[in-house]
């Protein structure tokens, strides 16, 4: 960041740099002046690569919230409002200096290999939190589109499960996949497909211990990498006691909601019986 930096952008160029970083699929953390100077309002656009835009008012402070920006980019929170003094006590203002750290992220996406009951459910599920859905299957009957008439779901035919899995899953950046096939031979062409690209942020694999162990060691024998193996959630989804298909989704999107947000997955309330 030089010296002509330090002028904070327009509001319309803010919001263009804004849907920029939204376009790409890309990380960053808006700051804005909230109480402390005369600049409140004055916004830095902090990229996860550490580029900045924008400026906050003053060049000593705009210096000191890089660090600060990184923190924040490797915590699960979405907004923190950030007293300066707890990064930057050295600022003579700091004391009186209040920041709102924004999260810019892409939009979540649920990629969900299988239609069939679980599937269908998963990803209406999905389609109704807010994720961006893909469901795939290579039976034409199971991705009709008829079978989804009020949801917002990507239907995907797979003529080839890993070419349809690595084009739904993208640069990766946002992803949930849910593996809930019909079979063996379908899980791991998914899951090799998944495996050997960039990760996403969630993979799980449905089925029994057992099931799930074959298809594991299947892809350790192929050279999938054990680092890769081990971030598996397999068997998918937290343990609720689900029966039915939508019992089931709710396990798995419980589970990839804790993965994202940084959640244990326990009981609230467990505290009051210890």
């Amino acid at each position: 960041m030089d010296e002509t930096e330090y002028a904070s952008p327009s509001s319309s160029n803010m919001t263009k740099l804004i849907s920029q970083v939204l376009e790409l699929g890309s990380t960053a953390v808006i700051i804005t002046v909230m109480a402390g100077t005369e600049s409140i309002g004055s916004k830095l656009l902090v990229h996860e690569s550490g580029e900045a835009v924008g400026s906050l008012g003053n060049k000593e402070l705009d210096d000191s919230v890089l660090s600060a920006a990184k923190k924040f980019l490797h915590t699960r929170d979405d907004t923190r409002m950030i007293a300066v003094k707890e990064f930057a006590p050295e600022i003579s203002t700091a004391s009186e200096l209040l920041l709102l750290f924004e999260r810019l992220s892409p939009v979540p996406r649920l990629v969900v290999c299988g239609a069939g009951h679980v599937g269908a459910a998963l990803a209406k599920l999905g389609a109704f939190i807010g994720y961006q859905t893909t469901l795939i299957d290579d039976r034409e009957q199971f991705v009709r589109s008829d079978r989804f008439p009020n949801e917002e779901i990507e239907l995907v035919l797979a003529e080839d499960w890993g070419e349809s899995v690595r084009t739904a899953i993208g640069s990766a950046k946002g992803v949930a996949v849910a593996v809930v096939t019909r079979g063996h031979n379908e899980d791991e062409r998914c899951m090799e497909a998944i495996l050997n690209a960039t990760p996403p942020n969630y993979v799980g694999l449905i089925g029994s211990k057992r099931r799930t162990t074959i298809v594991i060691d299947h892809l350790r024998r192929a050279g999938v990498p054990e680092e890769r193996l081990k971030g598996v959630r397999a068997p998918i989804g937290l343990d609720i006691g689900a029966v039915t298909p939508e019992e089931v989704a709710i396990a798995i999107i419980a589970e990839i909601i804790a993965e994202r947000r940084g959640g244990e997955g326990g009981s609230l309330s467990a505290w009051r019986r210890q």
